[in-house]
């Protein structure tokens, strides 16, 4: 079935454009047995990426055993998980009768070596691991025993940018120093606007470059959104995209997504709230100034520290170069003109 634009899952052949420099590199990692970690804010194509490169290798030196383990909530979970999902992908028709921590570590590696291959263990939402109870113990325990592997190598990703940089950027962390790592990015905007007038052409719906341009830029190339958006587009345009079919897409693309950021936002306290408030008028740094805390009533200096401790936890601030920054571009579109309404 022929998808012109896909998402809100991981897409696949010829829905998946660029990333030409990263899948080279992944590949060149998982070929020469280099553990990859790829960080990155949501919905910039993690998952796809790597299903990308697992397509490329497909019946080829390593073989790849992937996992996800968003629904992993505790260490015993996630050996479970962790062993299924070897045992199928190496076609092995065994179910450990017990919960050996060292032996199902091991696994991957003692078969590797009993059979002479070379094994890619791809675990996604990684960071779930970060959720565990004795966190810290289980990471010891994992990178103890993977630190060791010679035919066993790993690729670790996940949808939280705050909590994967946490486990792997932090000295102090047991997984500190363990791999690659790749900072994904977005997609350049000239390869989004080629792909995008290809697909409304195959459509039978004009669109120029400019408009095209100005899908790509309402949300800042953030792959999911890009093809929310160009779908939201297509679907409501005539033979000819307009500028009205834009502005109707994204009030769309905002209605579709308002439930997740309302169930974001409304736990927050009036103090948090007016540090959004801030950075969305464009207040990046210096929170902590006289000027700033009284205009934007956000208490004492103290209190700054804990607010934005909780927006970066709670995935709703991030931090580059010292500022403070809203990342994902549709939810800062639709915070800025939902504080304005409160």
């Amino acid at each position: 079935m022929y998808k012109p634009f896909v998402y809100g899952t991981s897409v696949s052949g010829e829905n998946f454009t660029d990333r030409v420099n990263e899948t080279t590199r992944i590949k060149k990692n998982f070929s020469s047995g280099i553990n990859t970690i790829l960080i990155s804010p949501r919905r910039l194509g993690k998952t796809s990426l790597v299903k990308k490169v697992i397509s490329e290798l497909d019946g080829k030196d390593p073989v790849i055993v992937f996992m996800d383990i968003y629904d992993c909530r505790s260490a015993h979970d996630f050996y479970l998980r962790y062993s299924q999902s070897i045992l199928k992908a190496l076609s092995i028709g065994v179910t450990p009768k017990d919960i050996d921590p060292e032996e199902i570590l091991n696994l991957p590696e003692r078969i590797a070596e009993k059979k002479g291959l070379h094994i890619v263990v791809c675990i996604d939402e990684f960071q779930q691991i970060g959720e565990f109870s004795d966190s810290l113990t289980f990471q010891k325990r994992l990178r103890g025993v993977w630190q060791h592997q010679q035919r066993t190598s790993y690729c670790l990703f996940g949808s939280k940018k705050h909590m994967m940089e946490k486990i792997f950027h932090s000295k102090r962390m047991p997984f500190y120093m363990f791999g690659d790592t790749i900072h994904l990015g977005t997609i350049p905007e000239a390869d989004w606007v080629s792909y995008i007038c290809s697909r409304f052409n195959k459509a039978g719906v004009t669109i120029s470059k400019g408009h095209a341009e100005d899908i790509c830029r309402r949300v800042d190339c953030y792959s999911s959104y890009v093809q929310q958006l160009a779908w939201n587009v297509m679907v409501n345009a005539d033979s000819i995209v307009t500028d009205i079919d834009i502005e109707n897409g994204l009030e769309y693309l905002l209605s579709q997504n308002e439930p997740l950021y309302i169930a974001k936002i409304e736990n927050l306290s009036s103090f948090q709230l007016n540090f959004l408030r801030a950075i969305c008028a464009g207040v990046n740094s210096g929170f902590t100034s006289e000027n700033v805390l009284k205009k934007w009533n956000l208490g004492s200096k103290s209190n700054v520290s804990r607010i934005r401790s909780a927006l970066i936890e709670k995935e709703l601030i991030d931090k580059q170069g010292g500022k403070l920054y809203v990342s994902d571009p549709v939810l800062r579109f639709w915070l800025t003109r939902y504080l304005q309404r409160m």
